[in-house]
């Protein structure tokens, strides 16, 4: 994993614009917190991201299960940390007001620690059903499975819904799927 470059930057920028055009006032606490929390890491990390990123190896082989903690909340460079805080902004708007702030940072507490497990289990079953042991090597950071699974909770909450993928009108009960591997076809890895 490459190390990136710290400090302010492009991506970092337009994410605290951004922040501030929606005003610090109109974001429900928990988000704000999550925000917060991520780009202070981002400026600050806790360990390098070789030491942060969550894979199989790591967390399973070597008992470094502190990466499940670690891994949500640190990212691979400026625009990785831009495009999860501002899926998180608007995500979190929506949901925090509808769920209330102690249930909703439940849920993300319970999202962050899951969605690594749920990432290992998913890589060990690869290196077995593939024969391919470089599956358990694979070291991952980042909020993105944490808003994938917001997102499937935010369709469950606003059920009816249309989103646009690539122009093409997809109901929203489909559309986190169709995003998934579209992302996935655009930037593997």
């Amino acid at each position: 994993m490459e190390r990136r470059q710290r400090g302010v930057s492009a991506g970092l920028l337009l994410l605290l614009y951004q922040i501030s055009q929606v005003g610090l006032q109109n974001i429900p606490s928990v988000t704000l917190g999550v925000l917060v929390l991520n780009i202070f890491l981002f400026l600050n990390p806790l360990r390098p991201l070789a030491e942060a990123c969550l894979s199989v190896n790591e967390a399973v082989h070597r008992k470094n299960w502190q990466r499940l903690l670690l891994a949500p909340f640190h990212h691979a460079d400026d625009w990785h940390l831009y495009y999860n805080m501002i899926s998180m902004l608007w995500k979190g708007i929506m949901l925090e007001r509808k769920l209330k702030s102690i249930w909703f940072a439940y849920i993300i507490t319970v999202f962050s620690v899951l969605v690594g497990v749920v990432y290992m289990v998913l890589e060990v079953l690869l290196v077995i059903i593939l024969d391919d042991p470089s599956y358990g090597m694979n070291c991952c950071v980042g909020f993105s499975g944490v808003l994938f699974a917001l997102k499937v909770l935010n369709n469950h909450y606003n059920p009816g819904r249309v989103s646009s993928v690539f122009g093409l009108p997809i109901s929203s009960k489909y559309a986190c799927w169709v995003e998934l591997v579209a992302i996935h076809l655009i930037s593997p890895g």
